[in-house]
């Protein structure tokens, strides 16, 4: 079932739609950072005209580790701040996918406008804690890794079904419908935790993770498209 469902996930994140959203995604994101840097490189400029002559170096030195952190820091969060940006699009990827897959059947309601962007910031804090967490405990060689893939696996099966679950069904239903079907919920978190340790690929994980819902909801549905 999981892997049916991957495999014909990965046959429309290709598309034309699914490509745009990736883009406007990724510029999103470019266009988020360039805005941070260039707010703390104002910051820093104002900060050093209170610093005196003699300190002036550290103008520089700031500059360059400011560059260099954010260059780091891009690294780290370009997969989770680009699934923010993502969330906005993907209820138009969902229910393209639901139109076009076993025409007839029911097309789920997307959430509103601030409900979803606060799921999205939720769960990107949620996503950015526990990989700070896996940072943090590289000092254990092995344990981080279980940690990264059970965590994220969890985290990325749950808040990507419950968003495509919530579209047909209440709060209460979609909770018990997850719980009654978490092995597969679970397994499908897995393959996205996977997805996102290969680089440029990971980009590709909340449009790939939200598809794989899709047909995972409505097989456990019996394709009847509800809750």
């Amino acid at each position: 079932m999981i892997f049916a469902a991957a495999s014909r996930a990965a046959g429309q994140v290709t598309r034309p739609k699914f490509r745009s959203a990736l883009f406007k995604s990724i510029g999103l994101t470019i266009v988020l950072f360039f805005a941070l840097w260039y707010g703390l490189e104002g910051a820093l400029g104002w900060a050093s005209g209170f610093l005196p002559s003699s300190l002036l170096w550290l103008e520089g030195a700031f500059s360059w580790f400011l560059g260099f952190g954010i260059l780091i820091a891009g690294g780290f969060v370009l997969a989770p701040a680009t699934a923010l940006f993502a969330g906005f699009f993907l209820d138009d990827l969902v229910d393209d996918i639901e139109a076009n897959t076993s025409p007839g059947s029911p097309v789920g309601k997307a959430l509103p406008f601030l409900q979803s962007l606060w799921s999205s910031v939720r769960f990107l804090g949620l996503v950015l804690a526990v990989n700070l967490l896996c940072l943090i405990l590289l000092i254990l060689p092995g344990i981080n890794v279980m940690i990264f893939f059970l965590a994220n696996g969890y985290l990325l099966g749950r808040e990507y079904f419950e968003f495509v679950a919530r579209r047909h069904g209440s709060v209460k239903d979609v909770k018990a419908l997850r719980q009654r079907h978490g092995g597969q919920v679970f397994a499908a978190g897995l393959l996205m935790a996977f997805l996102l340790t290969i680089p440029l690929l990971n980009l590709l994980t909340p449009f790939f993770g939200a598809a794989m819902m899709v047909h995972l909801h409505r097989t456990i549905q019996g394709d009847k498209g509800r809750c």
